[in-house]
């Protein structure tokens, strides 16, 4: 049951908008069954946690988080936004632990491409079907979608693929997850494919002529497209490239906006969901029409709702994971190191896309920090078991 709730809430993500539309929290079923599934083992088992540093980091930003949401309590939006935290903080831990010990990595890594391909058939059926001018499908934001389907693109490099069905199965799942990728326009989503790309053949996970092959294909789809959907795909390019121009000012005023939040309250920010309510005041009512946005980075509006602190505890939980995973890919087995290699792959795109869009509320960043940390657990149980063996 654990790994079966664990599989589907890391599946589950990239399609929640589909969930939601059903029920309003159908979503949160899966994640919510983990978390009490979890327990009941830790209970059943008489066992504690494997406490790590993460978990240590973790701790610590859920404190920073309540006491932020405790001084600005009347705030808005901030029992909303507390609430949207601190259930990602647990499911990291949930997810460190479990594919620590309990289940494959791997088979975690292969639920999320399924989800996100899942995802991706449902945006490019509304581009096709339904006339949209951009791939949204189970994210109202393009941009947000491309968040997940980019993610999703480097844990294909660990499925098997001896058999021609299995390669025909990843090529398949790749092309769905690029093409739709890039029917969002995302820049971002753009940039941190390239990202991944680069890390995985740096990596030597992804071979050099297969990243050239990628590419080559990249460019005959792009000129499919001009040549059999030249209309729409005109149309779309002017729209993004209309939003994009807006984009620009736009992001340069909330980030701004969100610097003056941070040097008037350094110590404890604006509170979780403190960036909409005061980005008006903060902006000098730079925005008219949009008196409530997010910041549109990540890390600047973790900065200004959680303060300095807050920022640090959630970059050094970022560094926990690169770090557990990088001595991983320095000292693990051949399969082992290609898992670690991948996570960071994605992690990296994450973290890329982030600088563009507000993605801590989703939940790639926080699975990829969980899976990296757990590579980390894996090495050290079989290195134990190992050496135990050539004891005996």
């Amino acid at each position: 049951m654990l790994r079966t709730l664990a599989y589907a809430t890391v599946a589950l993500a990239p399609v929640e908008g589909y969930l939601t539309d059903i029920q309003g929290h159908l979503g949160k079923v899966a994640p919510s069954l983990l978390i009490v599934a979890w327990l009941a083992t830790l209970f059943r088992e008489r066992r504690a946690p494997r406490w790590t540093l993460l978990h240590a980091v973790l701790a610590l930003l859920a404190v920073v988080v309540a006491t932020s949401a405790a001084v600005h309590s009347p705030g808005t939006f901030t029992a909303a936004y507390t609430l949207r935290w601190l259930p990602f903080l647990v499911l990291a831990a949930v997810l460190a632990d479990v594919a620590g010990h309990e289940m494959s990595i791997r088979g975690l890594l292969v639920a999320m491409s399924v989800g996100a391909v899942l995802a991706g058939v449902g945006a490019l059926c509304g581009l096709l079907l339904d006339g949209h001018s951009r791939a949204s499908g189970p994210q109202p934001d393009p941009n947000d979608l491309a968040y997940f389907l980019v993610a999703a693109i480097p844990p294909l490099f660990i499925v098997r693929r001896e058999t021609w069905k299995w390669r025909g199965a990843v090529f398949a799942a790749g092309g769905v997850l690029v093409t739709a990728a890039l029917a969002t326009f995302s820049r971002g989503g753009a940039l941190g494919l390239l990202v991944a790309a680069a890390w995985l053949s740096l990596r030597r996970v992804l071979p050099w002529r297969v990243f050239a092959g990628a590419a080559m294909a990249v460019v005959v789809l792009c000129s499919g497209a001009l040549l059999f959907a030249g209309p729409q795909l005109t149309r779309a390019i002017q729209e993004k490239s209309f939003i994009a121009a807006s984009n620009v000012d736009t992001r340069e005023l909330r980030w701004e906006a969100a610097a003056r939040m941070v040097a008037a309250d350094p110590v404890l920010g604006v509170g979780p969901g403190g960036f909409r309510e005061a980005y008006a005041a903060a902006s000098h009512n730079a925005e008219i029409d949009e008196q409530t946005p997010v910041a549109h980075n990540m890390y600047f509006e973790v900065a200004a709702e959680l303060g300095l602190p807050g920022l640090t505890l959630f970059i050094a939980m970022i560094g926990v994971a690169f770090t557990t995973s990088e001595r991983t890919v320095r000292s693990a087995t051949p399969a082992a190191r290609t898992e670690a290699v991948v996570i960071q792959a994605s992690l990296v795109a994450v973290l890329v896309m982030s600088m563009f869009l507000s993605e801590q509320y989703y939940l790639p960043l926080w699975s990829l920090v969980a899976l990296a940390v757990a590579t980390g657990f894996r090495e050290h149980s079989e290195g134990k078991s190992c050496r135990c063996v050539s004891c005996t």
